[in-house]
């Protein structure tokens, strides 16, 4: 670390080495308060600022406050600040800026003091900072597990009511841990307005922020940051109430399967956001989900919904914090509740759609219910008017989609195929996205079928590695067809080989 603008001599300060022990006294002396009355004494022996300067976190203690921005730019480009001094501090870089008037020995003899403190009370406290993460991990474990009540009564009472969850996946987790550990400074002390927890249960980075109610952004920079940084993959859902800190969880895994390295965090209200169901006549649709979803409790709908937004019954299982064996289960119990066959790539798109419609009211309007489910069980308010039959996933009403506004919206979404990309894309999504079985109906070679995905993902600008944009594309698909688009129509020109039309 370079140490512009000072020299060797000097270092005991105009006062000799009595003045140079008075002033280590005066910085010991704050150390044991805080470390940021370090800094202030720091700033007010150099009758200047400092400014100790996170990579992540940006300013972590800074006095004057107006000097942060300084502080932080003088770390990041020291040949530009020549006046200031800087030392290596506890995995951060400390800035100080002497008045004109202090010598340069003297603001030096601060400056490494300073440093040489920080370092002590960062070695302290990673002494203590084991004992703090499993505390951490136990209090995420608990909200989880439904002792709401036991974890504000830890922080401070009834002034925490919400929480916003972040679920991060990626390489050397450890170690970003650490940083964003010490990027956050997390506390426990209660009656404090908010309080961030950070925990690796199950071998993965969950922070939860609990708040009352909306948050400043700060943890979502410091996430955005290290995601990608640390090239990790990252799911956030909430604000939620605190009680719903389960739900918060698993929607927030089902997010980060919609991640990917252009878009490394993924919000859960982005998930699954359809384009097609804005486009549907409301009354109807609302009708439709209500009657296919009225066996269904919200319980089993936000089931249904991780399944779907994941793509998988493993990944929903993880999700959701149960075995795969359970979730399997469940799905299968749901299949005959809901009397149709899950395992159906068509039944899947409708049931998707069908969890996002609109919730019924009197009037057979009403807001999206994405976390609730869409159709909702008829609890609350007036029940909708029965359709004229049992709502079937199999179809959609007659109605639903032959609208002028459906129809550009599938063409404008798969039109312009070309014929052997429309059938290859059409058969990986009746195999639910798996290549080898897909290839080899088409009788063609995996990396070939991988090829065509590619290009078809670059005609449709959609991420095909998402569950639900595969749900749309697989409506659009078949709102469009003109014939069958079957694999022994695949446009050939011997061998495995094809011709274009």
């Amino acid at each position: 670390m370079s140490s512009t603008g000072t020299n060797d001599h000097g270092a005991t300060g105009p006062g000799g080495a009595r003045h140079g022990r008075e002033t280590a006294d005066r910085l010991l002396r704050a150390a044991t308060r805080s470390g940021a009355h370090l800094i202030a004494e720091a700033a007010s022996l150099v009758q200047g600022w400092a400014v100790l300067a996170d990579p992540i976190a940006g300013a972590v203690y800074s006095t004057p406050a107006a000097a942060a921005a300084d502080g932080v730019h003088a770390a990041a480009a020291p040949l530009e600040h020549p006046h200031c001094t800087q030392r290596p501090a506890a995995g951060a870089v400390l800035v100080v800026a002497p008045a004109p008037t202090v010598p340069a020995g003297h603001a030096c003899h601060v400056a490494t003091t300073t440093a040489a403190l920080l370092e002590v009370r960062g070695q302290r406290a990673a002494e203590l900072r084991g004992e703090q993460m499993r505390l951490h991990t136990t209090l995420i474990r608990l909200l989880l597990a439904g002792h709401t009540d036991a974890v504000t009564e830890t922080l401070g009472g009834d002034r925490l009511t919400h929480v916003t969850v972040y679920r991060l996946s990626g390489a050397d987790l450890p170690a970003v841990h650490e940083v964003l550990w010490r990027a956050v400074r997390p506390s426990i002390a209660p009656h404090a307005d908010a309080c961030t927890l950070i925990g690796r249960p199950d071998g993965e980075l969950v922070v939860a922020e609990l708040h009352q109610g909306g948050d400043d952004g700060r943890i979502l920079r410091l996430v955005s940051r290290l995601s990608e940084r640390h090239h990790l993959l990252a799911g956030m859902a909430g604000p939620l109430p605190l009680a719903e800190m389960p739900t918060a969880h698993s929607d927030a895994a089902a997010a980060r399967h919609s991640a990917t390295p252009d878009c490394r965090i993924v919000p859960a209200d982005a998930v699954g956001t359809s384009r097609l169901a804005p486009l549907l006549p409301t009354a109807p649709y609302a009708r439709w989900a209500g009657s296919v979803l009225r066996p269904l409790s919200p319980a089993h709908q936000h089931l249904l919904l991780v399944w779907l937004r994941t793509g998988s019954k493993p990944r929903a299982a993880a999700a959701l914090g149960l075995s795969p064996g359970t979730v399997r289960a469940r799905i299968r119990e749901l299949s005959r509740l809901l009397d149709a066959d899950l395992e159906d790539a068509t039944v899947r798109a409708h049931l998707l759609l069908a969890l996002r419609a609109p919730a019924p009211d009197a009037e057979g309007a009403g807001a999206d219910s994405v976390h609730s489910g869409g159709g909702g069980s008829g609890d609350s308010g007036d029940p909708p008017a029965a359709p004229a039959g049992p709502g079937r996933l199999e179809s959609l009403p007659d109605d639903l989609l032959d609208t002028e506004a459906a129809r550009n919206w599938a063409v404008g979404l798969v039109g312009g195929l070309e014929p052997h990309l429309r059938i290859a894309l059409a058969c990986w999504l009746r195999h639910h996205a798996r290549t080898a079985p897909a290839a080899a109906e088409l009788h063609v070679h995996r990396t070939t079928l991988a090829g065509w995905l590619t290009q078809c993902a670059d005609h449709l600008a959609r991420n095909l590695a998402d569950a639900t944009v595969r749900a749309e594309v697989h409506l659009a698909l078949k709102a469009t067809r003109n014939g069958p688009d079957d694999p022994t129509a695949l446009p050939r020109r011997g061998g495995r080989t094809y011709r274009r039309l």
